[in-house]
Parts: structure tokens; sequence; C-alpha cells
């Protein structure tokens, strides 16, 4: 929500007047210089939004704001040309709205699309949070980072490397929903306040590396592609298997971490639905993307969101740290998954995290099934995850 300024105004007093922390008025303020502010300059408002009003007989803005538990202030700020004292029925004004609930129902097929709009809304919502364009897919759709914090520690986590396991993305969005409200509106999250893990933590979010795949696996492919995907996919149209990227090449072998034992031991040797670890390493531009990232930013700590098995991979070749161990038993305790330290793989995104920065990287496989997982599935998948998304910022 956007309000202008007023002679006499500071952020001080719109914290106060909306109920919203200081700090994250601020922060949705890059700008802004808090000591000179000039009349008529918009700040940004974390944690609403403006709803139209239609004034009734025997209206006033201080009847209005007394019955929404609303200071005046407030509702002058988003209705800097209306006379409070010349209302007429029948006029409309605007009113703060807290936004206090999710902004909307991901328990849905979470295309690319879908992701973009909330993507959209929660930057309106939350100004404080900044959404970064890292690389783009083959088919050049963006790959999204959003980002926020203030801390030193600094945490990353992603969803959908691989295409079928899409149900990982809209459950990180709805974590990451929920972690905003909380931060807006002072509520704590399964007793824990997230204002000093704001505080303390530099947060990274990748909600879908394989923007491509996630669409083909969804939606069916892109009419451009379509005789060449069907060709890959040995001639069906039933994409339900599909976990590469829209190449045919699987992103999460993909990284330099004995990526040749990967690509002598796959039997696909070729562009496939899943498990071709490309012709190189790094080929694909999903795969080079991540792997900037994680260089250009250093991050002390890697997530990876997988579909299934209820359990996650925390170690490789003895190359974590002590603390990878440490957290393992944290993410078990609140999950109920199961800690696995290695398993006979290579060459994936995590793999290459602890090779290359001997830093604590996990692989998180949610759920349990076939997939794609089922939508029944979201809410026990949510509930589960939430705990370790807790656990990897406040440990």
């Amino acid at each position: 929500m956007q309000v202008h300024v007023r002679s006499g105004d500071s952020l001080w007093n719109y914290s106060q007047w909306f109920l919203i922390p200081l700090n994250l008025i601020i922060d949705s303020n890059p700008n802004l210089n808090p000591t000179s502010m000039q009349p008529g300059q918009i700040v940004h408002i974390p944690g609403f939004t403006t709803i139209s009003y239609r004034i009734k007989k025997d209206d006033t803005l201080w009847k209005i704001a007394r019955r929404r538990n609303l200071s005046v202030d407030a509702l002058l700020l988003v209705n800097p040309n209306k006379n409070p004292n010349q209302l007429s029925v029948g006029d409309v004004i605007q009113l703060p709205q807290r936004v206090i609930s999710p902004l909307t129902n991901r328990a849905v097929p979470y295309t690319f699309s879908l992701m973009t709009s909330d993507l959209n809304k929660l930057k309106e919502i939350y100004p404080f949070i900044k959404i970064n364009t890292i690389g783009q897919s083959v088919l050049g759709k963006p790959i999204q980072e959003i980002r926020f914090g203030k801390g030193k520690k600094k945490v990353h986590l992603d969803a959908s490397f691989h295409a079928n396991e899409w149900i990982t993305s809209p459950i990180l969005m709805e974590v990451l929903n929920t972690f905003l409200l909380s931060l807006t509106n002072g509520n704590l999250i399964r007793g824990i306040s997230s204002m000093p893990l704001y505080n303390a933590v530099d947060l990274s979010i990748v909600p879908m590396v394989n923007p491509d795949g996630v669409d083909l696996v969804i939606s069916g492919p892109p009419s451009a592609q379509r005789e060449e995907v069907i060709r890959i996919n040995k001639g069906s149209t039933d994409f339900t298997g599909w976990k590469a990227n829209i190449r045919g090449v699987d992103l999460n072998n993909q990284y330099p971490a004995n990526w040749e034992i990967e690509k002598e031991r796959k039997e696909e040797k070729a562009p496939a639905p899943r498990d071709y670890p490309g012709d190189a390493p790094l080929t694909e531009p999903e795969a080079v993307a991540m792997a900037n990232l994680a260089r250009n930013r250093s991050f002390d700590r890697l997530l990876a969101l997988h579909t299934q098995g209820e359990e996650f991979y925390w170690g490789y070749e003895g190359l974590e740290p002590r603390e990878s161990r440490v957290l393992a038993e944290e993410f078990e305790r609140v999950s109920g998954y199961k800690a696995v330290q290695y398993i006979d793989s290579h060459a994936g995104y995590k793999d290459w995290f602890i090779q290359e920065f001997r830093k604590p990287g996990f692989t998180i496989e949610l759920g349990l099934g076939t997939n794609p997982l089922p939508l029944s599935q979201f809410r026990e998948i949510y509930e589960e995850f939430l705990g370790i998304f807790l656990a990897a910022l406040y440990m």
C-alpha cells in the first residue's frame, strides 16, 4: 500500500498508525531518506492493501476509523484529496486493510505463470522483499530469486529442479507466505517469533528452478517444441514422468561433483525424460544460473526441495562439516523425516555445494508416493516442511 507524505509525518508515525514494525517500513523504502522526507513523497507500507468504501448516512472518518480499529491518520493518509469535513453520502473513499491470510490458494497445479502472479502479489504487499532474475531457462523464462532479511547468516532454499516434482514450488511459496504474514502481523509460528529470524538471516529462495519442465508436465508441450519433446519422451504425450528440463537434461545431474561417475553409469546416454546428465557438467542454463548464484552469494547452508520419500540427504563424500549433523538431527526431529547421511549418488546441486564450499547442504525428499505427488498431500507436506524451514533459519 502506498501513502503520500504530509508535512510533519515520519516513518515512526506510520509504524504507530498502522502497527507495522518500523524496520520493515524502512526496508520497504530503500531509496527514501527517513530524515528528510518531503510532502507528497510516496511511502510503501508493507502488510496492507486498500479497499473502496462508500460513505453512508451519519458516517464520519472518526466513526469509520473506530469501527475498523484504525487511526484517523491512517484514513487520511490513504485519502489525501478528501476533506474529512465535507464527506457526502455516496462518496467513495479508500480504507487500509491489513493482510491477515495467504494471498491465494496454492494447492493447485502450479505453473510458471501462477508463480509469477504470486511473486508480483507478494512484492506488492511485502515491498521489503527483492525479486531478482538470476538467469533464464532454455525457453527464456526468468529464473526468479526472492531475497530478504538483514542478517549475516545466508540461507538458500530452492524447488522444482525436477519437473514432475513441481509440488515443491507451491509448498515453498506457502511457507514463505506464512513467514511474511508473521513478520507484518507479529504472530508466532510454532512459538517462534519471525522478526529475530529476519534480523539474523539473509534468505534466498528460488521457487522454480525448472520452469520449462514444470509447464511441460502440467500443461503439455509448447507448439514449437512439441515434436522434439514427444520424440525424447519415446513417442508418448504423457509427461507425468518427465523430470528433466525441456532439452531432456536432468538438472540435478549437471554439477561437477563426480559427474563423470554419473555419466558413465546412467543408462540414458542421450536426452531423456529423466536421468540424462548432459554431455558435460553445467551445459544447461538453469544449472548454470544456480551454480553462479551459489558462487556469488557464498551461502552458509542450502536446502534443495525434491519429492518423494519423507527423508533427506545431508552428506557427500565425507566433505560435509560437523554442523551438518547437528542440523540433520534437528530437521529429523521437527519433521519426522529420516536423516540419511550418504547415498550412492553424485553430480547433484547439494553434492556440488558441499564439495565446493564445505558448508551444510541438504536434499529434502518431501512427501511419499509416486511423482507427481497428489495435491491431497499438500497440507501434510506443508506442515512437515515448515519445521525444517524454521530450523534452517534459527539454528
